[in-house]
C-alpha cells in the first residue's frame, strides 16, 4: 500500500481531466506512473467545466527525494508541447541556469532518445544560452536561468520550477509570470522537497496551499504533500512507509536505512520525510567529525600520497591537503592572507616532496592553477569535472560518517566542517562555497586529496617521463636533466 498525501486537493470528479494522457506518456517513455504521480496529474490537470482551459492555475507539488519528480515533470512537460494547440511554450527551471541545462540535457533528453517519443522531435539545441528541446509540431522546451530578466519577452504556455527549496526569493516565478499573463490556459508547476528556514519562496507556497487544502478550495491553486508529521519516530520504517509514495516501488528500506545511517538528521528528514530543517543545522555533526580527528594522524609517503589544493573564489585563501590510499588526511597549508600567489610553488614543492600527483576543482578558482603547475613541472594534475567533484563530496561524507577516514586536527578544517551546507546541483550536491559566510578551502581540499587517494589504480604504472616530453621542455632556468622514472 502507497503513502497518502498528508494534504491534497481533491478530485473534482465531475471535471474531466487529461491526467490519463499525461500517464500515457510516461507508459510510452518505460516509465509508468507510480499511483502517487498519476494522483498528482489527474487532480494538477483538471479542466473546467466546457472549456480547455485547466481548472488550477498553479500546481504546488511536495515530494520526498527519489519519487520521481524528473519523470513526472518531463511528461508534463512533453504533454503540453505535443497535445496542445497552438504550438506551445514550454519553461523549464532548476536552482541555476547550469543546473537547468544539465537537467534538460543530461536527464530528459536520454529519456526521450530511447522512446518512441523522439520520432517528434525536430531539434535539440546545446548551445549556452539556448539550450531547448525542439519539437515538431512547433512546441518548444527551454531552460530558464534564476536571473531576474530571463523571462522577459517571451511568452510562456507551462512553467516548470523544479527544486524550490534552494529560492530564497521570487526571481524565478516573476521571470516567467508575467510573460504568462495573455495565456489562459497557462500553469505554473512547482515541485520541490521541503526546505530550510531560509527557503522563504517555497515556505510560501507550502503555508497557501495547506490553507487552500483545508478551506476546501477546488480553483486557483492545486497543493499535493506527502510529508511525515513532526512527531514521527524518524527511525520507524511504519514512518517512512507513511510518507514515501515510491517506497517498495522504486527505492527500498534498505537504501533509507543507510540514508539514515549516514545522513544528519536535519537532512535525512528533508530529502526522505520531507519534512521542513533549520538552515543552521551542522550538516556532519560536532560528534561525528570529532571521533575521526586524531592528533597521531601522519600522511604515510609509502601509501601512495595525493597532494590537493584549493583556492577561494575571490582568491584570498587556500587549502593544501594530503591524503593516502590508508585513508589518512592532513592539511599541510592553509593561509587567509588576501593573496593565493604562493600556492603553485608550494603545490609544486609536496609534490616532488612525496612523489605525488595533484588533484583540484577543475570547476572552480584552481583551474587558473593548471598552467602555473605546468611551467614548474608537475606531470600528474587531476582536473576534476563538476561530476566527480560531486561524486567526491559524497565520498568523503559517507567515509566521515563511517570512520572510514582518519584526520589530523587543523582549527581552519574544523570551521570549515562546521559551517559547511549542502548545494544540490541536479540530484547530487557539492560543498557550497559562498552562501555560507565560512571559508570551505580547507574542506574542499580534504575532500578531493580523499577520494582522489582513495581511488586509483590497485597498481600504479611506472612510466619514464623522457619518453613523452619534448625536447625543448627543458628550458634555461629549469632543470638541466630530464627527471627518471616517475609513478602515475
Amino acid at each position: 500500500m502507497t503513502a497518502e498525501p498528508r494534504f491534497a486537493t481533491p478530485r473534482s470528479p465531475e471535471r474531466e481531466t487529461l491526467g490519463h494522457e499525461v500517464a500515457a506518456i510516461a507508459e510510452t517513455l518505460g516509465q509508468p506512473f507510480m499511483p502517487h504521480q498519476r494522483q498528482i496529474v489527474d487532480v494538477g490537470l483538471e479542466l473546467l467545466p466546457g472549456t480547455k482551459v485547466p481548472a488550477y492555475r498553479e500546481v504546488v507539488v511536495l515530494l520526498p527525494r527519489q519519487s520521481g519528480k524528473t519523470t513526472l515533470s518531463l511528461c508534463v512537460e512533453i504533454h503540453r508541447a505535443l497535445r496542445w494547440l497552438p504550438p506551445q511554450r514550454v519553461i523549464y527551471s532548476a536552482q541555476t541556469g547550469s543546473d537547468s541545462r544539465r537537467k534538460l540535457l543530461d536527464d530528459q533528453v536520454p529519456m526521450l532518445k530511447t522512446s518512441p517519443l523522439w520520432v517528434a522531435v525536430a531539434s535539440i539545441r546545446r548551445s549556452g544560452g539556448s539550450e531547448a528541446i525542439i519539437w515538431k509540431p512547433g512546441s518548444r522546451i527551454d531552460v530558464l536561468s534564476s536571473n531576474l530578466g530571463a523571462g522577459h519577452g517571451r511568452v510562456v504556455d507551462l512553467a516548470v520550477l523544479d527544486e524550490a527549496h534552494d529560492d530564497t526569493d521570487d526571481r524565478r516565478e516573476a521571470a516567467v509570470t508575467p510573460a504568462m499573463a495573455t495565456r489562459p490556459a497557462a500553469q505554473l508547476w512547482v515541485i520541490s522537497t521541503a526546505g530550510s528556514d531560509a527557503s522563504a519562496y517555497l515556505r510560501r507556497k507550502c503555508d497557501n496551499g495547506r490553507a487552500a487544502v483545508e478551506a476546501g478550495e477546488t480553483t486557483g491553486t492545486c497543493y499535493l504533500e506527502w510529508s511525515a508529521l513532526e512527531e514521527d519516530d524518524i527511525d520507524d520504517p511504519a514512518t517512512w512507509r507513511s510518507c514515501m509514495p515510491a517506497l517498495g516501488l522504486t527505492i527500498d528500506e534498505a537504501a533509507v536505512r543507510h540514508a539514515r545511517a549516514t545522513m544528519s538528521e536535519g537532512e535525512f528528514r528533508r530529502a526522505f520525510l520531507n519534512q521542513w530543517t533549520r538552515a543552521e543545522e551542522q550538516i556532519i555533526p560536532a560528534a561525528v567529525w570529532n571521533a575521526i580527528v586524531s592528533p597521531d594522524v601522519i600522511v604515510d609517503k609509502g601509501a601512495r600520497p595525493v597532494v590537493a589544493v584549493d583556492e577561494d573564489p575571490v582568491r584570498g585563501s587556500a587549502a593544501i591537503a594530503l591524503g593516502d590510499s590508508l585513508g589518512n588526511v592532513e592539511i599541510v597549508e592553509y593561509r587567509n592572507t588576501g593573496s593565493t600567489a604562493w600556492v603553485a610553488d608550494r603545490v609544486a614543492e609536496l609534490a616532488r616532496e612525496y612523489s605525488a600527483p595533484v588533484v583540484l576543482d577543475g570547476t572552480g578558482p584552481t583551474a587558473a592553477l593548471l598552467p602555473d603547475l605546468g611551467v614548474r613541472y608537475v606531470k600528474s594534475i587531476s582536473s576534476y569535472g563538476r561530476s566527480e567533484v560531486a561524486l567526491a563530496c559524497g565520498v568523503f561524507y559517507v567515509a566521515v560518517a563511517d570512520e572510514r577516514i582518519a584526520v589530523a586536527p587543523c582549527k581552519a578544517l574544523d570551521e570549515a566542517v562546521a559551517g559547511a551546507r549542502k548545494r544540490h546541483v541536479a540530484d547530487q550536491w557539492i560543498w557550497a562555497r559562498s552562501e555560507t559566510g565560512t571559508d570551505t578551502t580547507p574542506l574542499f581540499a580534504a575532500t578531493l586529496a580523499y577520494h582522489k587517494a582513495t581511488n586509483q589504480p590497485a597498481w600504479p604504472r611506472v612510466i619514464n617521463l623522457n619518453d613523452y616530453l619534448p625536447h625543448d621542455v627543458f628550458r634555461p632556468g629549469g632543470p638541466t636533466t630530464p627527471p627518471g622514472p616517475t609513478q602515475l
